[in-house]
C-alpha cells in the first residue's frame, strides 16, 4: 500500500491529506486567524473552583475559560489507594498553574487543560511529571518493545531520571544514538519552558506547537509513507531543512510539486474534502449512509437505498452493513468525528453476521491514529462507540450553521410563515393605534401572500377594518419578516 502526505500552502491556510492507495484518509486544515489549540502551554489563572465537580475553570487568555478536572492533574496510580484528591486541595482562586491543552475548544466548551504536560518529538513524548517509561502499543513486535524499552530505560537513568518517557510508534527501529539526541533536545525545551513559565505573565503563551505542515512530518512521515509533495517552494525548503534536523532520513522523499493542476486535484482530494461536509454518503452498492453530527454526539444511519439484492433480506442487509462499515471508518477518520457515536445498521437475525460486521468495523478502524471503543451490536442493530477527540471536526473547521435555519437543517415554509404573519399582524393591532400595517417579508413569501392566500389576507382587513401592504424585500431569509405599523 503506498501511502503518501500532500501540503496545499495558500495565503493564511495551510492544508494536507494523508493519501493511502489512491484514497484519502485524513485532512488537516490551519490557518492564521485559528489555530489549533492542542499541545500548547500556556500560564493559566484559576478563575472558579467547583468542588462538586472535581474541577475547575482557568482562564488562559481565550475567549472563554479552559476546563481542568482533577483527575488531569495527578496520576491515579500514584494517589494513595488510587483515590482521586479533593480539586480543593490541588487548587484555590486566583492560583497561577503552567497548563497544557489537551482539546480544542468545542461548540460552546473551553478547551480541556492538563497539568500534567506531555511534550512530543521525533521519536519520543517527555512526560515531565511522570517517571514512567513506556512503548507505544502500535509497535507489535515483542523483541523490539524490549530493545526499546531497555534503550530509553539507560537514557532516562543516565540523562532525565525525573522524567517519564514514552516511545512513540515512529521509534520503532531508531538507533541509541538517533533516541539519545531525542532525548536531549526535550530535556532542553523542557527546562527552557520552565524558565519561560516562571516569568511569563498569567494568561500568557508559554510554548506552541510546530506549524501544522512540520507538525505533519513529525507525527505521521513513518517507514510506511513513500512521499510528501509540497505545491510550494519556500515550504519545501522549510520542510527539508526541518527535516535534516530531526528526521534526516525523510528528506529524499519530500518533493517540490509544481504540477499544472492544483495538488488537491491529485487523487480526487478537493472533491472528497467537499463531499465529506454532506450529509448523505453514496455506497457503491446503491446503498448510502447518513451522518448527522450534534454537540452531544454523532449518529451514522445506514440504509439499502436502491440496493435490494438477488436473493433474500438478510443477504441485502449483510452486503451492505458489510460496505457500510468500511465507509464509516473512513468517515470518521476523515471527517475527524469524536466523541459518542452510534451506528444505526440494518437489522440482521443471523448472529454470525452481526459479529462479523463488528469485527470488520473494529479492523477498519484499527488504522485510525485515534483511540476508538467499539461495542457490540445490539439487539436493535445498533453500535455504540467513542472515538478520542482532540480537534474539531472538518465540519467546524470549514462550515458555520446556516443563517436560515440556524443549524437546524430545515426551513418553515412559505405558507407557514404567511401564518405567522397574520398572527403578527393582529397582535400588532391590539399594541397600536396605526392607520394601516406594511409587512416586509421575502419575495415568495408575498407572492404567497398575494396570490393563493389573497383572500385571507382580505378577511383579516376586513376584521382589523384597516389596510396591510405588502413590500417584497429581496435581502430576506425565507423565515424573517417584519410588522410595521403606519
Amino acid at each position: 500500500m503506498s501511502t503518501e502526505i500532500l501540503v496545499n500552502i495558500a495565503p493564511q491556510e495551510t492544508r494536507v491529506a494523508l493519501v493511502e492507495s489512491g484514497v484519502v484518509q485524513e485532512a488537516y486544515v490551519q490557518r492564521a486567524l485559528r489555530h489549533g489549540l492542542v499541545g500548547n502551554l500556556y500560564v493559566g489563572q484559576v478563575q472558579r473552583v467547583l468542588p462538586g465537580m472535581q474541577a475547575a475553570f482557568v482562564d488562559i487568555g481565550l475567549e472563554r475559560t479552559g476546563f481542568l478536572h482533577a483527575s488531569d492533574m495527578v496520576r491515579l496510580n500514584e494517589a494513595a489507594d488510587g483515590a482521586l484528591p479533593l480539586i480543593s486541595s490541588l487548587l484555590h482562586e486566583g492560583q497561577r498553574v503552567l497548563v497544557q491543552v489537551l482539546k480544542d475548544p468545542l461548540g460552546s466548551k473551553g478547551a480541556r487543560l492538563t497539568t500534567l504536560p506531555s511534550i512530543p518529538s521525533r521519536y519520543l513524548v517527555l512526560l515531565p511529571y511522570d517517571q514512567h517509561v513506556g512503548v507505544s502499543a502500535r509497535i507489535e513486535d515483542d523483541a523490539e518493545r524490549e530493545r526499546l524499552r531497555k534503550v530509553v530505560t539507560a537514557l532516562v537513568a543516565e540523562m532525565t531520571p525525573d522524567l517519564g518517557v514514552i516511545v512513540r510508534t515512529a521509534g520503532e527501529g531508531a538507533t541509541e544514538e538517533a533516541l539519545r539526541n531525542d532525548l536531549r533536545f526535550l530535556q532542553r525545551l523542557w527546562t527552557s519552558i520552565q524558565a519561560a513559565g516562571n516569568e511569563a505573565p498569567s494568561r500568557s503563551l508559554v510554548h506552541g506547537d510546530l506549524p501544522l505542515s512540520m507538525r505533519i512530518l513529525r507525527d505521521l512521515l513513518g517507514v510506511d509513507v513513500d512521499r510528501v509533495r509540497v505545491d510550494s517552494a519556500e515550504e519545501w525548503g522549510r520542510l527539508r531543512t526541518f527535516a535534516r534536523t530531526f528526521i534526516p532520513d525523510a528528506v529524499d522523499i519530500i518533493e517540490h510539486y509544481d504540477g499544472a493542476a492544483p495538488i488537491f486535484d491529485l487523487f480526487g482530494v478537493e472533491d472528497d474534502l467537499n463531499r465529506a461536509l454532506d450529509r448523505r454518503v453514496p455506497l457503491k452498492s446503491g446503498g448510502h449512509l447518513v451522518i448527522d453530527q450534534t454537540e452531544a454526539m454523532t449518529t451514522v444511519d445506514v440504509n439499502t437505498g436502491a440496493y435490494t439484492g438477488h436473493r433474500n433480506l438478510e443477504e441485502t442487509a449483510l452486503k451492505t452493513n458489510l460496505e457500510a462499515a468500511q465507509a464509516i471508518a473512513r468517515q470518521l477518520r476523515l471527517r475527524n468525528l469524536g466523541g459518542i457515536i452510534i451506528i444505526d445498521f440494518i437489522d440482521m437475525h443471523d448472529p454470525q453476521h452481526r459479529e462479523q460486521i463488528t469485527r470488520l468495523l473494529e479492523r477498519c478502524l484499527a488504522r485510525d491514529p485515534a483511540r476508538s471503543v467499539v461495542c457490540p451490536l445490539s439487539p436493535l442493530g445498533l453500535v455504540e462507540m467513542t472515538r478520542k477527540r482532540t480537534r474539531e471536526s472538518l465540519g467546524h473547521i470549514l462550515c458555520e450553521p446556516c443563517p436560515a435555519c440556524e443549524g437546524r437543517g430545515y426551513l418553515k415554509t412559505v405558507e407557514t410563515v404567511c401564518y405567522e404573519i397574520f398572527r403578527e399582524v393582529q397582535r400588532s393591532a391590539r399594541q397600536f393605534e396605526a392607520q394601516a400595517f406594511l409587512v416586509l417579508a421575502a419575495v415568495p413569501v408575498i407572492e404567497r401572500l398575494r396570490d393563493d392566500l389573497s383572500v385571507g389576507l382580505a378577511e383579516l382587513e376586513e376584521q382589523l377594518s384597516r389596510p396591510v401592504r405588502l413590500q417584497p424585500e429581496p435581502q430576506y431569509l425565507q423565515e424573517s419578516f417584519d410588522v410595521v405599523p403606519i
